[in-house]
């Protein structure tokens, strides 16, 4: 629930949102309404797959204090010349559970050992950074099934060292 492709309800349609002009400020506004932490990321281009129905909203220009999307600037409320291949997403620091929904949960998103205290979901980090001095420098690696991997480098630039900056809590 705290990464995927933003849709929003309009009169009883859910719908998506263009990611034309869509950047951190907006998936910050996307991850506060959801309870779901801080934006981490803010995937162009259907990250998470292409949505159906109306594509609602274009040009969203939020501040990143908004409590709410739909308080955002944006190009109006109505169907927009946008595709489906442009659907906007985004990714959050933190999965925020109810007690009930906790035990229910299987993992998080952004952890492994999932460990549910109060209502947030706490566990293992599921990225690091190995062989330099310090926690916030060196080889990106990577927890999945069971075993740390690294991460290969083609098409990776400086907004994606921000993605993991930002989750390890380096800045």
């Amino acid at each position: 629930r705290c990464a995927g492709r933003v849709e929003v309800q309009r009169n009883g349609h859910w719908g998506t949102v263009c990611d034309d002009d869509w950047g951190l400020p907006d998936a910050a506004v996307v991850c506060r309404e959801l309870g779901c932490g801080t934006a981490l990321a803010a995937p162009p281009g259907a990250w998470f797959g292409e949505g159906s129905g109306p594509i609602w909203l274009n040009g969203l220009r939020c501040r990143g204090t908004e409590e709410r999307l739909v308080l955002c600037r944006h190009r109006g409320w109505r169907p927009h010349v946008c595709s489906h291949e442009e659907d906007a997403s985004a990714v959050c620091s933190g999965t925020v559970y109810t007690d009930r929904a906790c035990r229910d949960t299987v993992g998080c998103d952004a952890f492994s050992g999932t460990v549910c205290t109060g209502m947030v979901c706490t566990g293992t980090p599921t990225v690091r950074l190995v062989g330099a001095a310090g926690r916030c420098a060196g080889r990106l690696e990577i927890f999945h099934a069971g075993h740390w991997g690294t991460v290969c480098d083609d098409l990776w630039g400086l907004p994606d060292a921000a993605v993991v900056c930002r989750q390890l809590g380096c800045g």
